[in-house]
């Protein structure tokens, strides 16, 4: 007896990726494309409803009228499909986007300019419970997210305390009794653990990390 073909929900703010999407992955004999959408919060809304096996989401929804990213969607759908495995579609391998949506709960991560063997093998991955990952962005990984998180010591959550109350460099070097040369330092070392690359950012993930709450 043939299983059911897998059933999948394509999310893309661009008709002409989703209809590229949905040629290539209805070629497969194991995939069946059961909806489209073109905002994160139309692909949090359909799967919830249709409950697909498996979701391709897009990292980035631009020009969406400042709707959620894939990122949030992500979030959202862990909340309220909790199991629900979203595989990530990007143009973008860097290691702290790759970082952000599996540690955002994604059970996949291709490139949209990869060989089409690579989303097939993340798609059955994420669909029967396992890990996709497209081989550019393997290398990203290494040390970083195969790996436990790299825990901030007290002084860089100290920097990130007083960078959350708006302090510059000169103002935390003065409060904490250290050089600027010093600060900067640990922030380079706070952007690294934390996966980002600037101020705001490092903030964000400290707050979603629950990091803020422990100072």
């Amino acid at each position: 007896m043939t299983a059911a073909p897998r059933r999948v929900l394509i999310a893309d703010d661009h008709p002409v990726v989703r209809a590229g999407l949905r040629a290539l992955l209805e070629g497969a004999a194991d995939l069946d494309v059961i909806a489209e959408a073109g905002t994160g919060e139309e692909a949090v809304r359909l799967a919830v409803e249709l409950a697909p096996d498996v979701v391709l989401m897009d990292l980035r929804f631009a020009g969406t009228g400042g709707g959620i990213d894939g990122i949030e969607a992500i979030r959202r759908l862990t909340a309220q499909a909790p199991g629900l495995p979203v595989v990530m579609l990007t143009s973008y391998s860097g290691r702290a986007e790759v970082v952000r949506a599996l540690e955002a709960g994604a059970r996949g991560y291709v490139l949209k300019a990869g060989p089409p063997e690579d989303l097939f093998r993340a798609v059955r991955a994420a669909a029967e419970g396992g890990l996709g990952l497209a081989t550019e962005v393997v290398g990203e990984l290494v040390g970083q997210v195969v790996s436990p998180a790299a825990e901030l010591t007290e002084r860089e959550k100290e920097v990130v305390r007083l960078m959350a109350d708006g302090h510059s460099n000169r103002s935390i070097a003065n409060a904490l009794f250290l050089g600027e040369a010093t600060v900067k330092t640990h922030l380079v070392r706070i952007y690294r653990k934390l996966g980002v690359d600037n101020r705001a950012a490092a903030v964000s993930e400290a707050v979603r990390r629950g990091l803020l709450e422990l100072m």
